[in-house]
């Protein structure tokens, strides 16, 4: 039995995607330690909740393996960079969440065992059980994937029930909001709808994995304080990307 201001819950197990961009605020660059705190509060509320959370971080606020790339650095060197920026990340998500009292793991593709655990699907699992939010960092641990696709693939091994991505608008549009005034939201989308479209949900691979298993993705504003807990109770302003 829920208590009267206590939202009740759509979901079990969800995982959380944000990009490493979320975490700089008003800064050009790097961890801007306010709007970490701020986000790890979101993530808390959701906890709270009994909501067993999950999340994956981008790390284009350090280091974005495809701009490096593109600047001549060779692929595989820049997406390993990229790879070593999520874990940076991660690391700082872990700190403001514990400081808050949530106990946290910070599992990675790549093993290094001194800072994090390594990837183990099952001893995942069972941090999940026990109410702590796992931050799966370094990508899949492999060149050319990014972390949308490392999202989608660690939320179907979790069993998620959803994929949670938090941007800076409430949805999806059909054109940039920012841009074009009468852009407009759509309240769902089709997987096929995303990819046809480009509508620039997550990459290719990552919305047919989605689709291939059926997995849905809320796609929200992380800038709307107390917008992750009540989305998760169907309240609020978002896109839903479904079959």
């Amino acid at each position: 039995m829920t208590e009267a201001n206590e939202p009740i819950v759509k979901y079990k197990r969800v995982l959380l995607k944000i990009s490493g961009e979320a975490l700089m605020g008003d800064q050009g660059y790097g961890l801007h330690p306010p709007t970490v705190e701020r986000i790890a509060r979101e993530v808390k509320s959701v906890r709270d909740l009994g909501v067993e959370i999950c999340m994956v971080i981008g790390g284009g606020n350090i280091f974005r393996g495809l701009a490096g790339s593109a600047q001549g650095m060779e692929r595989t060197t820049a997406d390993y960079m990229g790879m070593l920026a999520t874990v940076m990340n991660a690391l700082a998500m872990q700190g403001a969440l514990e400081s808050m009292g949530v106990f946290t793991r910070v599992i990675s593709a790549i093993p290094m065992d001194q800072v994090c655990e390594p990837y183990i699907r099952r001893r995942a699992v069972r941090h999940l059980e026990k109410k702590r939010v796992c931050i799966f960092a370094a990508g899949t641990g492999n060149p050319y994937f990014t972390t949308d696709t490392a999202a989608t693939l660690r939320a179907n091994e979790m069993s998620c029930e959803a994929i949670f991505k938090g941007t800076k608008v409430d949805g999806v549009y059909d054109m940039d909001p920012k841009k074009h005034a009468h852009a407009k939201r759509y309240d769902t989308v089709s997987y096929d709808e995303v990819l046809q479209k480009n509508l620039g949900v997550m990459d290719a691979s990552a919305i047919a994995l989605a689709r291939d298993n059926n997995l849905p993705i809320i796609v929200f504003s992380l800038d709307e304080p107390g917008g992750f807990r009540g989305i998760l109770a169907g309240q609020g302003t978002y896109t839903r990307v479904q079959g």
